[in-house]
């Protein structure tokens, strides 16, 4: 499986990386996996120099992963950079639970006008992700997400070149 888009970008919680970085251990046991940035107790959302080190840690993270053959093999992978599916959702999707397949799921988030949930008039969110027939997540840590495009997601030329 290759990556159908040119870019991606999504947004997850820390606690969704080391869930990701679980099941691609499970998955590839003589693959030495990079580890993630250490989990600060005092780790403060408020604090841009806590959020930098973060984000800079998982970017690096995601990095190495993708350098690799075969980690770029599981379809865990795929989904969790190309979709907003949960991780329970990757992983019914992934073990055939579901009623679209990993492709599908990437192609329908790929062609999805609006990617992240929008305010609406009342200050509370409105969900405009796509249908994948259960709930989806799509909140806290991940790429490095700026108001400067039309889904508020910054490109990153270093992340593109993998």
């Amino acid at each position: 499986m290759c990556f159908t888009m040119k870019t991606s970008c999504v947004r997850r919680r820390f606690r969704e990386f080391v869930w990701l970085r679980q099941r691609l251990q499970s998955n590839a046991l003589l693959i030495q996996l990079p580890e993630l940035p250490s989990k600060n107790l005092f780790f403060n959302m408020n604090n841009q120099q806590h959020v930098d080190q973060r984000r800079q840690g998982l970017e690096e993270f995601l990095r190495k992963i993708l350098q690799n053959a075969l980690l770029l093999s599981d379809s865990r992978l795929h989904l969790f950079l190309q979709s907003h599916l949960s991780s329970e959702d990757i992983e019914a999707c992934v073990s055939g639970q579901t009623r679209y397949s990993v492709a599908e799921a990437i192609h329908k988030f790929a062609s999805s006008n609006r990617r992240f949930p929008e305010e609406d008039d009342e200050g509370g969110k409105k969900d405009n992700s796509i249908e994948y027939g259960s709930e989806s997540s799509s909140s806290g840590l991940g790429h490095s997400c700026k108001d400067s495009s039309p889904h508020g997601c910054k490109t990153n030329p270093t992340l593109q070149e993998s």
